[in-house]
């Protein structure tokens, strides 16, 4: 039901709800992460349910994100305490369980995270959950939004991720006050800071492709993909 993520191998990831190798634990499967080329060869790469009690989850159904680690992540149904859980999966397919909700119990923390996770230019992933916490006005509580911290870095994302010599790109990032150098690949381009969160640039002349990079106060932020550089 989900989307595809393509990866930076190249390939497309992906998840189904049911279905899989593990048929006892849930009717009709308990769900699985897979992996598809652009050629169109299918490999399951994980078989959920796979842990004792199903503490790894199942049922997943919201799109996965590939975080600047390279790693892919997820939500899914069940997890230790049965209301959803938080995961990592590796392109190879190792799995980490990563956080199971209602560990606050009356579920303060949350209930069900049936949406894909974002992460933000600080390093740190967000997401919502359909039930659970503080406000009962709804039967089951009505919902969190939560942030979920891997020691990942900051970074810088580029809009448009690709453009000609001359056009101007945005670059997002967080605590860009006091940046004193963008770079295309390690080619130096003029740029203004319009915000905290925002620096406008240029894609400046003998430019090639590569990570974009903002020298801060704080150190060096990378782009997280490589900014293409196209006739």
């Amino acid at each position: 039901f989900a989307g595809l993520v393509q990866a930076s191998d190249g390939n497309f990831y992906g998840t189904t709800e049911v279905g899989g190798a593990n048929e006892t634990s849930c009717a009709l499967g308990c769900g699985t992460v897979f992996r598809i080329t652009p050629g169109g060869t299918l490999t399951t790469i994980y078989n959920f349910c796979s842990e004792t009690d199903c503490a790894d989850g199942f049922y997943p159904i919201a799109t996965l994100v590939q975080g600047t680690d390279g790693n892919l992540y997820g939500t899914a149904d069940g997890g230790a305490h049965g209301y959803g859980t938080l995961f990592r999966i590796t392109l190879d397919g190792v799995f980490t369980s990563l956080y199971s909700f209602c560990a606050k119990r009356p579920c303060h923390d949350g209930i069900s995270p049936f949406t894909a996770l974002i992460q933000d230019t600080n390093g740190t992933f967000y997401g919502t959950t359909w039930e659970g916490g503080d406000f009962k006005t709804c039967l089951g509580g009505c919902g969190t939004v939560f942030s979920l911290s891997v020691g990942l870095g900051a970074f810088v994302e580029t809009r448009p991720v690709l453009a000609g010599i001359g056009r101007e790109v945005e670059v997002l990032g967080t605590n860009l006050t006091g940046a004193t150098s963008v770079t295309f690949n390690g080619t130096p381009a003029t740029f203004t800071i319009v915000s905290p969160s925002l620096i406008t640039t240029t894609v400046p002349a003998s430019a090639t492709t590569g990570p974009v990079q903002v020298v801060t106060p704080g150190g060096t932020l990378s782009s997280n993909v490589p900014f293409r550089v196209i006739p």
